[in-house]
């Protein structure tokens, strides 16, 4: 049986995207489509305090930013960067363009063919995240985008120094200094100074979020992000200390981030609340991390480990941690998980910042029916067909004929019949 010691908000709360934020999104698309560079500029001011000349960083100044890092500092970025490629490399050679002969003088085949441009939101209001330079830029170099322009909005009022050198590394095209909605209504109209994107990706908070889902369709997402989520699972093979601080260091993402602990250990159920107090009272981020813990913490009690895979499938978290005797077992069993993260020597910090998988990942349960940011998101798959035989062209027709005949198809069922009776007279 599965008990709940400590609930959530209604998910209805969490999930929700308030009629405010919904209409000012609206109002700032329209007035970037209507009035370009001078909108971004206006909302620049407004929101961020900033209103350069250009919004496009030059060569000088992306170098300028690059020489405030320590070596260390870039060694670092450097590492992290080469994680992501690696990995991101193996999962491109896992795309194969294929060709098969279905029929005798029937070819058909697909094309694995990356995207013509992205634009990459690089988030850095609250923190400035420059690993999601890592996950998007790099991950896009990497299928193959031929042109990748990155954007971020200016931190304590200016270019973040460590999010242009990681924009930079990975290999953006374009940089430019902007963020929130009018970054994106940019990217995706293209104004005087934004040539606009096929596609964008990357995270961003509520707003950045809602612009990507009214432009979609005029440009291409990776998915629509919510707040960070976590849930960790643990049997009495673990502890309260380890399993506070993994689901502390993914609530001090925001005061709505939801942060659930699975278990079947009533004793390590019952240990958690006062070791997250006791974490709390020493961590640096507890303002935000406490409200996260306290409005959208939970505590779920399942008496079997099958009941645990059952309560995460239907959880369905962005990320999820176990620590258990046997990891593995969830691997094996789980179907829901934006990412899984197996055993008490890997964890969610990992993912985000350095070990190579993406960060970029399936909230608001709709790991239920995605994965998150990989480089397959850049690549569409085409197909294409080939007849070679006059024979196969007329076999291939009749049926067709007939199949559009049964749907009422007059237009369709003339495409075949041509070929039948050109084709067959030559048979």
């Amino acid at each position: 049986m599965i008990e709940y010691l400590k609930k959530s908000k209604p998910l209805e709360v969490q999930t929700e995207i308030a009629s405010q934020v919904r209409n000012t999104v609206e109002k700032i698309i329209s007035d970037v489509a209507a009035n370009g560079d001078s909108a971004v500029r206006e909302y620049s001011r407004r929101f961020d305090k900033w209103e350069p000349t250009s919004f496009r960083l030059t060569d000088e100044e992306i170098a300028a930013c690059v020489a405030t890092l320590s070596d260390r500092e870039i060694a670092d970025i450097r590492f992290a960067q080469q994680q992501v490629r690696r990995f991101a490399e193996v999962q491109r050679s896992a795309l194969k363009d294929v060709e098969v002969e279905t029929l005798p003088g029937v070819i058909l085949g697909h094309k694995n063919i990356p995207v013509n441009s992205v634009g990459c939101y690089i988030p850095g209001g609250k923190y400035p995240l420059l690993a999601s330079a890592h996950m998007s830029v790099l991950t896009a170099k990497v299928a193959g985008v031929k042109r990748i322009v990155a954007v971020a909005p200016p931190f304590d009022g200016k270019p973040h120094p460590a999010m242009i050198t990681a924009m930079h590394l990975a290999g953006a095209d374009e940089i430019y200094c902007v963020g929130g909605v009018q970054a994106v209504a940019a990217l995706a109209l293209g104004t005087e100074q934004f040539a606009p994107v096929d596609m964008i990706v990357g995270p961003g908070n509520a707003y950045v979020a809602e612009a990507k889902r009214q432009l979609f369709g005029k440009i291409g997402i990776d998915l629509i992000a919510g707040p960070t989520e976590t849930l960790v699972i643990a049997d009495e093979s673990s502890d309260a200390e380890i399993v506070a601080a993994d689901l502390l260091g993914q609530a001090e993402h925001g005061v709505n981030s939801p942060a659930v602990f699975l278990t079947n250990s009533r004793k390590l159920a019952e240990a958690l609340p006062a070791e997250i107090e006791r974490q709390l009272a020493i961590l640096p981020t507890a303002a935000v991390a406490s409200v996260a813990w306290n409005d959208y913490g939970e505590i779920i009690l399942c008496d079997t480990v099958d009941e645990m895979v059952e309560e995460a499938d239907r959880i369905a978290s962005e990320h999820v941690q176990v620590m258990t005797r046997d990891p593995l077992y969830f691997l094996e069993h789980m179907t829901n998980y934006g990412a899984l993260f197996l055993g008490d020597r890997t964890n969610v910090s990992y993912g985000d910042k350095v070990i190579g998988t993406n960060h970029t990942l399936p909230t608001m349960k709709s790991a239920r029916y995605t994965g998150g940011l990989w480089v397959g998101k850049f690549i569409k798959t085409c197909t294409y067909q080939r007849v070679l035989t006059d024979e196969a062209s007329v076999l291939v027709g009749e049926y067709c004929s007939r199949l559009c005949a049964m749907e009422g198809f007059a237009g369709h069922k003339e495409q075949a019949d041509i070929r039948v009776r050109r084709f067959s007279k030559q048979t």
